[in-house]
């Protein structure tokens, strides 16, 4: 069954399944991904110390001026992140961005992310005007999970309860049970499972096969991955654990299987800042997107932190530990976001940025569907 706004919606009907296949081995979906789906964004230009002094100055005027508030994750820039700090903004994962937004008070959300946590910040705040640096900012959970195979795949599998990744689409979103973060994964598929039900997992099978092995749980796993996190490399870690004996190494559980072995703590992004100021050892390897070391090393001043490697042996890194799509949150398209052609000073305020182009829109409707998976787990949070 198909609803007003194209999403595929669980019924009893078994569509025909292109692009996905079961691999009844690992319990595993194999999405077909092809070499090129994830073409990484040119690198934005540097900037010298005069340019980035002139932006900030710039943002910060404009922020106060539009009654807007800057809400960045903790895997853009240090200076992404400095600014939202000293304007009275936020800096955290995705659901912790959504809800200080909804709770503040400012007319229009900055959002310095990914597409998807704007998405998220607009469904827990309809009211209020959302707006990014840059909407063309994704990700590759996202793109490796689209919204109409994905609803294919449900509608294969109608027996089991779906739960997604808070790393998607408004759109698959809307196809789920319950939407989950990584801080609270674990707890909430052992919630399901003490109900006897069997679930269907998307979209990092790094992450739903830390789950299932955690938990025990009975998941079917879409083959998602996350580009920054699948990089990590099993031997050069150790050869990095071999060249830093006493220093503790923290894995986000998006990492892969081989990666997550060698760790002493895996966690979200916020637990993971927290164990590097908790845990006693003074030095930390880390294994996420370096983004984090912003906010790490002001909870752990003293200690030091150490990026783990993503390539091997005379190999090359993609990523290298840094999300492409997070680095296109800069001063410049930041500043520029408030910018409108043929409107006075005067006038922008009034508008209140009505016309701006890089506004998140998300379909009432689309909004209604997805706030169901997502309410249930803020409620099993509180």
């Amino acid at each position: 069954m198909v609803s007003s706004s194209g999403i595929i919606l669980k019924s009893n009907t078994r569509p025909a399944f292109h692009t996905v296949m079961q691999n009844l081995q690992s319990n595993t979906i194999t999405h077909q991904l092809k070499e090129n789906e994830f073409p990484f964004p040119v690198p934005p230009r540097k900037l010298d110390e005069l340019e980035k002094v002139k932006l900030i100055e710039s943002c910060t005027h404009k922020l106060k001026e539009n009654n807007a508030v800057l809400i960045a994750h903790y895997y853009t820039d240090p200076e992404i992140q400095s600014l939202a700090e000293a304007t009275g903004g936020f800096v955290g994962d995705s659901l912790e961005m959504a809800k200080f937004g909804a709770n503040h008070s400012s007319d229009t959300l900055v959002i310095a992310g990914v597409k998807f946590m704007g998405e998220t910040s607009k469904m827990l705040s309809p009211h209020k005007k959302v707006i990014m640096p840059t909407l063309e900012a994704t990700c590759s959970l996202d793109i490796g999970c689209p919204a109409k195979e994905f609803g294919e795949f449900i509608a294969k599998h109608p027996e089991r309860t779906v739960v997604v990744y808070a790393n998607t689409s408004a759109a698959v979103k809307a196809q789920a049970d319950w939407v989950i973060t990584s801080s609270i994964a674990v707890d909430v598929i052992e919630h399901l499972m003490a109900k006897g039900e069997k679930i269907l997992w998307a979209p990092d099978k790094h992450l739903g096969g830390y789950i299932q092995k955690k938990t025990g749980a009975d998941m079917l796993l879409w083959n998602g991955y996350c580009v920054v996190h699948d990089e990590f490399k099993h031997q050069a870690l150790l050869t990095t654990k071999a060249l830093f004996p006493d220093a503790a190494v923290l894995v986000h559980p998006e990492s892969p299987d081989n990666i997550i072995q060698l760790a002493d703590h895996v966690g979200s992004t916020s637990q993971l800042i927290k164990a590097a100021k908790d845990l006693p050892h003074k030095q930390m390897i880390v294994a996420t997107d370096k983004g984090i070391f912003h906010k790490m090393q002001q909870a752990a001043p003293d200690k030091e932190l150490i990026i783990a490697p993503t390539a091997g042996e005379g190999a090359t890194c993609k990523s290298c530990a840094q999300c492409p799509w997070m680095k296109m949150n800069q001063l410049e398209n930041l500043d520029s976001v408030f910018d409108q052609k043929n409107l006075s000073q005067s006038s922008l305020a009034q508008s209140n940025l009505a016309q701006n182009s890089n506004e998140i829109l998300v379909d009432k409707e689309l909004i209604e569907m997805a706030l169901r998976p997502l309410s249930r787990m803020i409620a099993f949070n509180r």
